[in-house]
């Protein structure tokens, strides 16, 4: 038998996807501002890296409202 996946299932293997994939970058931006010598860069993106990290395992959950909160005048996403 074949299950059928609601949407709010197949949205949060998407993020989930996401999340890792934006860890993954981060980790390869991360070697990139290290070999450059670029201290506080390196710094902010380990920062963003540890987030996404706490995000996958669980110990930190998205941002509350995700796509309710007002969108800056002028950009689009």
């Amino acid at each position: 038998m074949v299950s059928k996946k609601t949407d709010a299932e197949k949205g949060t293997k998407l993020s989930r996807e996401n999340i890792a994939y934006i860890r993954q970058m981060l980790g390869e931006l991360r070697q990139v501002a290290r070999g450059e010598g670029a201290d506080m860069l390196c710094y902010l993106i380990e920062m963003a890296y540890v987030e996404a990290g706490d995000i996958q395992t669980g110990r930190r959950a998205l941002s509350p409202g995700k796509g309710e909160r007002d969108k800056t005048p002028g950009m689009s996403l």
